[in-house]
């Protein structure tokens, strides 16, 4: 058989498309601080000698004027862009254009803030050097993000790939990658051995043949990329010809691990029995340090949060006095990590006996239980602030599963597989899911919002923790809580 032709460019896959955003925006705005910095010294060294200062003093003046903390500001850009990181954003141009006037915006509101309250001398670098970084940061990081848009969605570009097994979970990864606007990679079709399934069309990609075409159909097709979706056991003259593909340098990756790498969730429903004790037992190892570092951080922002909760309780205090009256909080029994039984703390947005008759209800869209009130401070996410009392007590943390009701774990675990699998780790104030997902009021929806937090808890980290905080800062803004 002739050798395989490849299409040419470099094939990266959702994970490394993410890197490379992300290292782009970090060169774009590392080249920032030094414009900023180069903006700086010139305005100022022009006002000095204005002022009569010589040039050697003017240079001593402003070398001991840059303060450290300057030098940190790619990294914090990188954390204000980090929700215009995936790929459907980021080749995007409207949804781009807007991530980096929304980051722009959020840092000039934080460092007028800081500015304010520590009454900055007006000599100093931050006023000018922040403007201009700003300015600088935000025009490279659009320039960049239009080359890789340019450069790395054009469809010559993008993996090819071709999917082994046109059964359930083939048609499960179909279902996702058809929603994705634009896709990370183009599907050809499928191979499958199952002579019911030959020379038909699975939602709208062909069944090309069985097994024994694999190799014809990747020249053919000049694939790059197989995806194997074999519900069951694979066969094995199957996988021989998948080693033999894998040989001639062709990539090969199950469909669970795709699908996490496309939605940034795990497939619950198609998971082996022993899942659970492969990815939370033997292959998640988190360290000493996550884990202090993850308190510490929890102390941190909860202490921050317990300020700004009594600056703004007697504003909200008043406002559901004089909406519903008393009382202002409520509190509910939820579960927490191993299933450990506490009570959390909220501001009361629904009428008083909104479950008169004790039947737990989930909230749905426009529920009539919410009052006028309460539906502005959960749409701003005010009415979970009293919960970083829970998180200094050390029963949740600031990134976390959503705490729930005993009830409705004990329903959801017959309903949906892995369900109880969210009580590993601590509930959080806010999550995963919660950024990604709005409020749930089925079963259905339910089971989307457990795989973010599967995907959470196999996946948690500092820098991930540290991202989801950042991103929450952009769900608040938008109101778009429920």
């Amino acid at each position: 058989m002739a050798e395989t032709t490849r299409p040419s460019g470099w094939r990266l896959r959702p994970g490394d498309q993410r890197a490379l955003i992300i290292f782009g925006d970090l060169i774009a705005s590392t080249l920032a601080v030094i414009a900023a910095l180069y903006t700086w010294r010139r305005y100022s060294f022009l006002g000095l000698i204005a002022q009569g200062m010589t040039e050697s003093r003017a240079e001593r003046v402003l070398d001991v004027q840059v303060q450290v903390w300057f030098y940190f500001l790619p990294i914090i850009w990188v954390l204000l862009m980090v929700d215009t990181s995936n790929f459907q954003v980021a080749s995007n141009w409207r949804k781009t254009l807007g991530g980096v006037t929304r980051a722009a915006l959020i840092g000039l509101i934080i460092y007028s803030l800081i500015f304010i309250t520590l009454k900055e001398p007006t000599n100093t670098l931050p006023r000018i050097g922040v403007g201009a970084f700003l300015l600088y940061t935000s025009v490279l990081t659009l320039l960049w993000r239009a080359a890789y848009i340019r450069i790395f969605i054009a469809s010559g570009m993008l993996r090819r790939v071709l999917v082994v097994g046109a059964g359930k979970a083939g048609k499960t990864l179909m279902q996702v990658y058809k929603e994705l606007d634009p896709p990370p990679f183009q599907i050809v079709g499928f191979i499958d051995d199952d002579p019911t399934k030959q020379e038909i069309d699975v939602l709208g990609y062909p069944v090309l043949g069985g097994s024994e075409r694999l190799l014809d159909v990747i020249e053919e097709k000049r694939v790059s990329s197989l995806i194997i979706a074999v519900t069951g056991e694979i066969q094995g003259a199957t996988f021989q010809t998948i080693l033999d593909a894998q040989e001639r340098g062709l990539e090969v990756t199950r469909m669970p691990r795709v699908y996490e790498e496309i939605t940034g969730r795990v497939p619950i429903h198609h998971l082996e029995s022993d899942w659970l004790i492969r990815s939370f037992v033997d292959d998640l190892i988190i360290s000493n340090f996550y884990e202090i570092a993850k308190r510490l951080l929890d102390i941190l922002g909860g202490l921050v949060g317990m300020i700004l909760l009594l600056v703004l309780l007697p504003f909200i205090g008043l406002a559901i006095l004089l909406d519903t009256g008393w009382p202002v909080f409520y509190t509910q029994d939820r579960l927490g990590k191993g299933g450990k039984e506490f009570s959390i703390l909220k501001f009361r947005t629904m009428i008083q006996n909104a479950e008169a008759d004790g039947q737990a209800r989930l909230a749905s869209e426009n529920d009539p239980r919410i009052t006028k009130v309460g539906n502005f401070l959960r749409k701003a996410h005010l009415d979970e602030f009293p919960q970083f009392y829970n998180v200094l007590r050390g029963e949740m943390s600031l990134v976390g599963p959503r705490a729930e009701r005993d009830s409705w774990v004990q329903h959801f675990q017959n309903e949906i597989p892995f369900y109880r699998a969210r009580l590993l780790v601590k509930p959080g104030l806010t999550g995963w899911a919660q950024v990604n997902y709005d409020y749930v009021s089925t079963v259905e929806d339910t089971a989307v919002k457990l795989e973010y937090d599967l995907y959470y808890i196999k996946h948690r980290s500092l820098i991930m923790d540290i991202r989801i905080l950042f991103r929450t800062v952009g769900t608040v803004l938008k109101l778009r809580g429920r």
